[in-house]
């Protein structure tokens, strides 16, 4: 699971000293191409907290986000209707989730089951 965090962070430092620049018309498949990205990331970290992670669902995870936002976009496009603002924001609404349930998987290893359902009923 390590992997994934290396190669985001390999990625960021090699964008960062890169020149390369994407051309506008392809701007909203590049958004959420990665917004896709971050969704199969987040997705396969709270899996592997919850000891299912399996390396074939993510990889098909990552691949079907990224190709369905991307025909999404399109079909937006053709129809000259901003659907990528949907996939945008169906995405960040999983991601979310996700980071929802990540934070309650640390909250219980480190402070304990008993003790986070006793916080969470006092609140």
């Amino acid at each position: 699971m390590w992997f994934a965090l290396v190669g985001i962070i390999v990625g960021i430092i090699a964008g960062s000293f890169t020149t390369f620049t994407i051309p506008v018309l392809y701007a909203r498949y590049s958004a959420v191409a990665i917004i896709g990205i971050l969704d199969s990331v987040i997705g396969a970290i709270r899996a592997d907290l919850r000891g299912k992670y399996s390396a074939a669902i993510f990889g098909s995870g990552l691949i079907s986000n990224m190709v369905l936002a991307a025909g999404i976009t399109y079909l937006g496009d053709v129809l000259q209707i901003d659907l990528y603002l949907a996939v945008i924001v169906a995405f960040t609404i999983r991601i979310l989730n996700n980071i929802g349930i990540i934070r309650y998987a640390f909250l219980t290893r480190f402070l304990g089951k008993r003790a986070v359902r006793e916080k969470i009923a006092g609140e």
